[in-house]
């Protein structure tokens, strides 16, 4: 999922580790969540508040997070085999990476080392795609953007300023499901369904409070 500042992704990411370890039933996944976090936007309290507005024990919670702050793209890779060893350990359900151009995108500057740095993030984007078929995981991108008009590319929001994710084909292909994020109005966000092999192109809205990711209120 990628969209500009405040949109709502790490809120959303944030959410997820609470819910994906929910009973099945109950709409989870019953398992633990790994985090990447390269931007430092990673709040443990936020869990635990998230967490308590479920029903949740809060430490419980944060317990089963498995929570890794990368500081370059090698460390960032090398996360992934640690993660690879703590999953043959317990049960994850879901992996995130938040976000995963970033690193990238301050490593490798101008044009001139863009085919290294589309190499590189390739690379990266088929480890997680290995992790999630061997170990049945959902994994959840984050991603930023730019504003399309600096190469003449158009916007999946042109209205809303005109905007595209970093990192072009290689992130688009390696997703099964892309979503972009944008402010709506006051407190509300809209999420678009931009390509997903089961879900029809399509709007919603939502809103973030103390529960995390929730309806809109009318």
């Amino acid at each position: 999922m990628y969209g500009e500042f405040r949109c709502g992704k790490t809120q959303l990411c944030h959410t997820l580790c609470v819910l994906c370890q929910m009973p099945v039933d109950m709409g989870g996944g019953e398992g633990k969540a790994m985090y990447i976090d390269t931007e430092g936007t990673f709040r443990p309290e936020r869990l635990v508040q998230i967490a308590e507005e479920y029903g949740m024990n809060g430490e419980d919670v944060l317990n089963n997070v498995a929570y890794a702050r990368a500081h370059n793209t090698a460390h960032q890779s090398e996360l992934l085999m640690q993660a690879a060893g703590m999953m043959t350990d317990a049960r994850f359900s879901l992996m995130i990476v938040d976000s995963v151009t970033a690193l990238y995108r301050t490593e490798y500057n101008g044009r001139g080392e863009l085919s290294a740095r589309q190499i590189h993030l390739g690379r990266f984007l088929r480890s997680l795609q290995r992790l999630a078929d061997e170990f049945g995981i959902a994994v959840v991108v984050t991603n930023q953007v730019v504003a399309a008009n600096l190469d003449g590319g158009g916007g999946m929001f042109p209205a809303g300023g005109g905007v595209k994710p970093i990192g072009g084909n290689i992130m688009a292909h390696a997703s099964t499901t892309r979503l972009a994020l944008k402010k709506g109005r006051g407190e509300a966000r809209v999420v678009k369904i931009v390509c997903s092999p089961s879900l029809p192109e399509r709007d919603a809205t939502f809103a973030i409070e103390s529960k995390g990711v929730t309806d809109v209120k009318e």
